[in-house]
């Protein structure tokens, strides 16, 4: 028995068995996957300020196509983390009925998921392999990178540790099942919510990538964009992938009967393909 506990009156706090474990584990799971569709939404979509393979120089990797790649990649890894949270969630829910851990601590697991993976992207992407800053449109960008891992990095996961430190320290809880249930289901919300937000292009853009089928000549290519009402922003050398600004929401369907093989805007890697503009941001 602790002190804390022979001062408080109250029995040691019982470790934690295997349900409850796997239920700590699923809050910090969707926490880190939370952490990566932050990233994605904000910093890929909204402010476009890197693609994740944005610092490196090879002349492979300036190529469009890979950086799209690399961030559907990354989207991708995202939603299978986030899919095992919401699978050890539900294995875990018999502990959360029964009050065995609290929404308090699957809260503060999940704040130092969410903290562990902007520290851990500052350490490998930023300064150990150096794949891209924060930003990379600004000469200092040293500043940015510590900004953003002493914010939503060690910030978030202290705030994540002490509200767990907190929630074994206080008193046992009188209240309802109903009340334990809140923190996982917005939990589960977020993840389910962030995961298609994560794939829709920023907002207010026109710009959409088209990936054409081999062969496909300039003049299909034109009537394709007359079709659309559209106009070329942007193409690679290899004259099959196309950035084109669609001012009619929703007309990008109509490409598919002009050669189209891939659209933007509904699938996966979207809002990375949509942040494209006039090349791979550097």
């Amino acid at each position: 028995m602790s002190a804390m506990d022979v001062d408080s009156g109250r029995p040691p706090v019982p470790a934690p068995n295997g349900r409850e474990r796997r239920l700590l584990l699923a809050g910090g799971s969707l926490g880190f996957a939370l952490g990566g569709f932050f990233d994605g939404i904000l910093l890929h979509q909204i402010l476009q300020w890197h693609h994740l393979l944005s610092a490196i120089d090879a002349p492979a990797f300036r190529d469009i196509r890979v950086q799209i790649l690399a961030d559907g990649l990354f989207h991708a890894l995202m939603y299978v983390i986030a899919a095992a949270g919401l699978w050890l969630l539900w294995r875990g829910r018999d502990a959360l009925a029964a009050g065995r851990v609290t929404g308090r601590a699957l809260a503060g697991v999940a704040l130092i998921g969410f903290g562990v993976w902007h520290m851990l992207d500052g350490v490998l992407s930023h300064w150990l392999l150096g794949i891209h800053r924060i930003r990379m449109d600004v000469e200092d960008k040293l500043f940015w990178d510590l900004l953003w891992f002493v914010i939503f990095g060690v910030a978030v996961a202290v705030a994540g540790w002490w509200l767990q430190r907190s929630d074994r320290n206080a008193a046992p809880p009188t209240g309802g099942g109903g009340r334990r249930r809140v923190v996982p289901v917005l939990l589960a919300l977020l993840v389910t919510i962030a995961g298609p937000v994560a794939a829709l292009p920023p907002p207010g853009a026109t710009a959409t990538m088209v990936v054409f089928r081999p062969g496909t000549g300039a003049a299909e290519v034109a009537a394709a964009l007359a079709a659309v009402n559209g106009r070329m922003v942007w193409s690679d050398p290899s004259g099959r992938l196309w950035a084109f600004d669609l001012p009619e929401p929703g007309s990008g369907w109509r490409l598919y009967r002009h050669g189209a093989l891939l659209v933007g805007n509904t699938l996966l890697p979207a809002g990375c393909l949509n942040g494209v503009r006039t090349g791979p941001a550097r």
